[in-house]
Protein backbone atom coordinates (compact mmCIF):
# COMPACT_ATOMS: atom_id res chain seq x y z
CA UNK A 1 0.00 0.00 0.00
CA UNK A 2 1.53 3.47 -1.12
CA UNK A 3 1.52 5.85 2.05
CA UNK A 4 2.10 9.68 2.54
CA UNK A 5 4.86 10.01 4.89
CA UNK A 6 5.69 13.86 4.36
CA UNK A 7 4.90 16.76 2.67
CA UNK A 8 7.42 19.59 1.98
CA UNK A 9 6.39 23.02 2.30
CA UNK A 10 7.82 26.38 1.63
CA UNK A 11 6.59 27.83 4.61
CA UNK A 12 9.28 29.53 7.29
CA UNK A 13 9.02 26.94 10.16
CA UNK A 14 7.83 30.26 12.76
CA UNK A 15 4.62 30.88 10.60
CA UNK A 16 3.17 27.07 11.41
CA UNK A 17 4.44 27.73 15.46
CA UNK A 18 2.43 31.28 15.46
CA UNK A 19 -0.50 29.05 14.44
CA UNK A 20 -0.20 27.10 17.41
CA UNK A 21 1.75 24.26 16.26
CA UNK A 22 4.39 22.10 17.56
CA UNK A 23 7.51 22.70 15.44
CA UNK A 24 10.78 21.14 16.05
CA UNK A 25 13.69 21.44 13.71
CA UNK A 26 11.76 22.25 11.17
CA UNK A 27 9.28 19.67 11.31
CA UNK A 28 5.93 18.86 12.43
CA UNK A 29 4.41 15.81 12.90
CA UNK A 30 0.41 15.48 12.47
CA UNK A 31 -0.79 12.13 13.02
CA UNK A 32 2.11 10.18 10.97
CA UNK A 33 2.92 13.00 8.49
CA UNK A 34 5.41 14.98 8.73
CA UNK A 35 5.24 18.53 7.47
CA UNK A 36 8.93 19.44 6.81
CA UNK A 37 8.86 23.34 6.30
CA UNK A 38 11.46 25.61 4.30
CA UNK A 39 11.32 23.42 1.58
CA UNK A 40 12.52 24.95 -1.50
CA UNK A 41 9.86 26.43 -3.72
CA UNK A 42 6.46 27.68 -3.14
CA UNK A 43 3.43 26.39 -1.25
CA UNK A 44 3.56 22.37 -1.04
CA UNK A 45 6.26 21.46 -2.82
CA UNK A 46 6.47 17.67 -2.67
CA UNK A 47 5.60 15.21 -0.84
CA UNK A 48 7.40 11.33 0.46
CA UNK A 49 5.37 8.38 -0.56
CA UNK A 50 6.17 4.75 0.81
CA UNK A 51 5.07 1.77 -0.93
CA UNK A 52 5.93 3.13 -4.64
CA UNK A 53 9.06 2.39 -6.74
CA UNK A 54 12.56 2.95 -5.65
CA UNK A 55 13.95 6.07 -7.89
CA UNK A 56 10.22 7.88 -8.24
CA UNK A 57 10.94 10.94 -8.73
CA UNK A 58 7.67 13.07 -9.91
CA UNK A 59 4.17 11.49 -10.67
CA UNK A 60 2.01 13.62 -13.38
CA UNK A 61 4.38 16.77 -12.53
CA UNK A 62 4.50 16.16 -8.43
CA UNK A 63 7.39 15.88 -6.80
CA UNK A 64 8.07 12.69 -5.05
CA UNK A 65 10.29 11.35 -2.87
CA UNK A 66 10.51 8.01 -2.29
CA UNK A 67 10.50 6.99 2.05
CA UNK A 68 13.40 5.17 3.63
CA UNK A 69 13.07 2.44 5.85
CA UNK A 70 12.16 4.49 9.39
CA UNK A 71 9.09 4.26 12.17
CA UNK A 72 6.38 6.84 11.40
CA UNK A 73 7.19 9.11 14.24
CA UNK A 74 5.87 9.51 17.37
CA UNK A 75 2.43 11.53 17.75
CA UNK A 76 3.18 15.24 19.26
CA UNK A 77 0.93 17.14 21.07
CA UNK A 78 -0.26 20.79 19.43
CA UNK A 79 -1.18 23.51 21.52
CA UNK A 80 -3.61 24.74 19.21
CA UNK A 81 -5.21 21.10 19.40
CA UNK A 82 -4.24 19.90 15.59
CA UNK A 83 -4.10 15.69 15.63
CA UNK A 84 -3.29 14.74 12.21
CA UNK A 85 -3.61 15.38 8.26
CA UNK A 86 -7.13 14.73 7.06
CA UNK A 87 -6.37 15.34 3.39
CA UNK A 88 -4.21 16.88 0.61
CA UNK A 89 -5.66 18.59 -1.98
CA UNK A 90 -4.12 18.14 -5.85
CA UNK A 91 -5.55 19.86 -8.72
CA UNK A 92 -5.25 18.60 -12.57
CA UNK A 93 -6.51 19.98 -15.49
CA UNK A 94 -6.49 16.51 -16.96
CA UNK A 95 -8.73 14.35 -14.57
CA UNK A 96 -7.91 11.32 -16.83
CA UNK A 97 -4.16 11.81 -17.04
CA UNK A 98 -3.41 12.64 -13.75
CA UNK A 99 -5.62 9.22 -12.16
CA UNK A 100 -4.21 7.01 -14.90
CA UNK A 101 -0.62 8.12 -13.60
CA UNK A 102 -1.47 7.61 -9.76
CA UNK A 103 -2.80 3.89 -10.86
CA UNK A 104 0.34 3.59 -12.09
CA UNK A 105 1.98 3.96 -9.00
CA UNK A 106 -0.28 2.45 -6.75
CA UNK A 107 -2.65 4.49 -5.78
CA UNK A 108 -5.78 2.77 -6.53
CA UNK A 109 -8.40 5.08 -7.03
CA UNK A 110 -11.92 4.74 -4.51
CA UNK A 111 -14.54 7.17 -5.61
CA UNK A 112 -15.18 9.52 -7.77
CA UNK A 113 -17.72 12.59 -7.33
CA UNK A 114 -18.97 14.92 -9.82
CA UNK A 115 -19.07 18.83 -8.92
CA UNK A 116 -21.49 21.13 -9.87
CA UNK A 117 -18.90 23.00 -12.67
CA UNK A 118 -19.03 19.17 -14.05
CA UNK A 119 -15.81 18.78 -12.88
CA UNK A 120 -14.51 15.67 -11.20
CA UNK A 121 -12.79 14.94 -7.47
CA UNK A 122 -11.40 11.53 -7.17
CA UNK A 123 -10.29 10.30 -3.74
CA UNK A 124 -7.50 7.80 -2.83
CA UNK A 125 -6.42 6.81 0.53
CA UNK A 126 -2.58 7.30 1.51
CA UNK A 127 -2.24 5.55 4.39
CA UNK A 128 -2.88 8.22 7.32
CA UNK A 129 -4.49 10.46 5.03
CA UNK A 130 -6.68 10.69 1.81
CA UNK A 131 -5.87 12.65 -1.22
CA UNK A 132 -8.43 13.98 -2.97
CA UNK A 133 -7.72 15.03 -6.60
CA UNK A 134 -9.84 17.89 -8.18
CA UNK A 135 -10.48 18.63 -11.81
CA UNK A 136 -9.88 22.40 -12.98
CA UNK A 137 -12.75 22.56 -15.48
CA UNK A 138 -11.43 25.45 -18.21
CA UNK A 139 -7.83 25.84 -16.80
CA UNK A 140 -4.96 25.79 -19.05
CA UNK A 141 -3.04 22.64 -19.91
CA UNK A 142 -0.38 21.55 -17.23
CA UNK A 143 0.92 18.69 -14.94
CA UNK A 144 -1.17 18.33 -11.87
CA UNK A 145 -0.78 20.46 -8.99
CA UNK A 146 -0.45 20.57 -4.82
CA UNK A 147 -2.85 22.96 -3.67
CA UNK A 148 -3.23 22.76 0.37
CA UNK A 149 -3.98 20.49 2.73
CA UNK A 150 -6.79 19.86 5.62
CA UNK A 151 -5.53 19.27 9.16
CA UNK A 152 -8.27 17.86 11.87
CA UNK A 153 -8.19 19.43 14.99
CA UNK A 154 -9.77 18.68 18.43
CA UNK A 155 -12.13 21.78 18.74
CA UNK A 156 -12.46 24.06 16.01
CA UNK A 157 -14.62 26.90 18.33
CA UNK A 158 -11.16 26.87 20.10
CA UNK A 159 -9.02 27.16 17.22
CA UNK A 160 -11.37 30.05 15.79
CA UNK A 161 -10.97 31.97 19.11
CA UNK A 162 -6.84 31.46 19.31
CA UNK A 163 -6.58 32.27 15.74
CA UNK A 164 -9.32 35.25 15.30
CA UNK A 165 -9.35 36.90 11.80
CA UNK A 166 -7.03 34.34 10.07
CA UNK A 167 -9.46 32.17 10.32
CA UNK A 168 -12.60 32.44 8.04
CA UNK A 169 -15.92 31.61 9.25
CA UNK A 170 -16.83 27.91 10.04
CA UNK A 171 -19.09 25.77 7.97
CA UNK A 172 -20.67 22.63 7.56
CA UNK A 173 -18.00 20.46 5.84
CA UNK A 174 -18.71 18.32 2.97
CA UNK A 175 -18.03 15.13 5.46
CA UNK A 176 -21.41 14.67 7.54
CA UNK A 177 -21.95 16.05 10.97
CA UNK A 178 -18.15 17.39 10.89
CA UNK A 179 -17.40 21.24 10.27
CA UNK A 180 -14.76 23.00 8.83
CA UNK A 181 -12.86 26.57 8.53
CA UNK A 182 -10.27 27.50 6.18
CA UNK A 183 -7.25 29.61 6.93
CA UNK A 184 -6.57 33.44 5.66
CA UNK A 185 -3.97 34.81 3.36
CA UNK A 186 -3.45 36.69 6.63
CA UNK A 187 -1.90 34.02 8.43
CA UNK A 188 1.29 34.32 5.34
CA UNK A 189 1.15 30.42 4.20
CA UNK A 190 2.11 29.79 0.55
CA UNK A 191 -0.58 26.97 -0.02
CA UNK A 192 -4.68 26.89 1.51
CA UNK A 193 -5.21 24.89 4.35
CA UNK A 194 -8.20 24.37 6.36
CA UNK A 195 -9.19 22.82 9.59
CA UNK A 196 -11.56 19.67 10.27
CA UNK A 197 -13.27 18.79 13.31
CA UNK A 198 -12.86 15.10 14.29
CA UNK A 199 -15.01 12.08 13.16
CA UNK A 200 -17.68 11.53 15.68
CA UNK A 201 -18.20 7.79 16.06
Amino acid sequence: MVELRALGLADPPERWEALGFNVSDGRCDLGGVTLQLGAHGSGVAGWTLSGIADGTREIDGLETEVAGEVSPPEAATHPNGALAVDHVVVTTPDFDRTTTALDAGGMALRRVVERPDGGRMGFRRLGPAILELVETKGSPSGPARFWGLVVVVENLDALAERLGEQLGSIRDAVQPGRRIATLRGSAGLGEAVAFLSPERH
